[in-house]
């Protein structure tokens, strides 16, 4: 029996995909992949396009299985949907038909929150987003930012130990994205979650994270992992002018854009 870190919230042990293409070919998303993430840490996944990041996410929420290796959450085995598991994805799983608040009380009411309680929870939870007077408003007649907000609302309104990020923030535009930067921040330190945030924006995943893996072009595999030692708490709109910030951007694209190049040229190769 190996002994297992009780701090540990995710691991990913030598863990291997592979998945069989439409035309039957067998392909590797991930190969001897290892990954650790602390409780209360922000961890943030850089790579090139279609190297499994996003593979990653689906094996810590058991939608996949590793074919060899071992996947653990809190320690122990991954079993099946976690409800101890947010999400946060690029498109927002906002429901159309139903308010702002009742798209916030949706999770709650699902677990059995009763409903006083549950509207209750759900009107802290949106002054917390800077929402308060939007509640009976409807997601098309919000911007971007504001149903980024509602989706941040409805994903902590559940208490998620764990937060998957999956590129949540790159429909935004530049601006929106540095406030959406500082609402997570804010909510994160308070929940104490455990977060994997993937991205395909250096910036980004350097500004939020306390850790940056950077995985290799296809099969995926964690080619370095990059400590973070920009204090905290981060005002992001003004973390881009720092120097640490600015060396260690450079020092983690160097890594990457190795890994950018070589991911085309096999692209290319493919379509040849």
């Amino acid at each position: 029996m190996t002994h297992h870190n009780d701090n540990l919230a995710i691991e990913l042990i030598n863990v291997s995909r592979r998945f069989l293409t439409p035309d039957g070919k067998s392909m590797t998303a991930l190969r001897d992949f290892n990954m650790s993430v602390a409780r209360g840490e922000f961890v943030a996944v850089v790579g090139p396009t279609g190297c499994g990041k996003s593979t990653t996410l689906n094996l810590v929420t058991g939608l996949a299985k590793p074919s060899a290796g071992e996947v653990r959450v809190m320690g122990q085995p991954v079993n099946g949907i976690d409800p101890r598991i947010g999400f946060v994805f690029q498109t927002d799983a906002l429901f159309p038909w139903r308010s702002v608040i009742d798209n916030v009380v949706a999770g709650p009411l699902f677990r059995g929150v009763p409903e006083e309680q549950a509207y209750a929870s759900a009107r802290q939870w949106l002054a917390r987003v800077n929402l308060s007077g939007h509640e009976t408003k409807y997601p098309h007649q919000l911007s971007g930012g504001m149903r980024k907000r509602v989706s941040l609302a409805q994903t902590f309104i559940n208490e998620p130990q764990i937060l998957l990020m999956d590129e949540p923030f790159s429909a935004l535009d530049v601006q929106t994205r540095v406030l959406m930067h500082e609402e997570l921040l804010k909510l994160w330190s308070q929940a104490k979650a455990s977060v994997v945030f993937v991205t395909h924006d250096l910036e980004e995943a350097i500004a939020l994270a306390d850790k940056v893996y950077v995985l290799t072009s296809g099969p995926a595999t964690v080619k370095s992992v990059y400590p973070i030692h920009i204090p905290r708490p981060r005002i992001v709109s003004e973390i881009r002018y720092d120097k640490d910030f600015i060396d260690i951007s450079h020092t983690i694209w160097e890594d990457l854009r190795d890994e950018v190049q070589r991911g085309v040229a096999r692209e290319e190769a493919l379509v040849a």
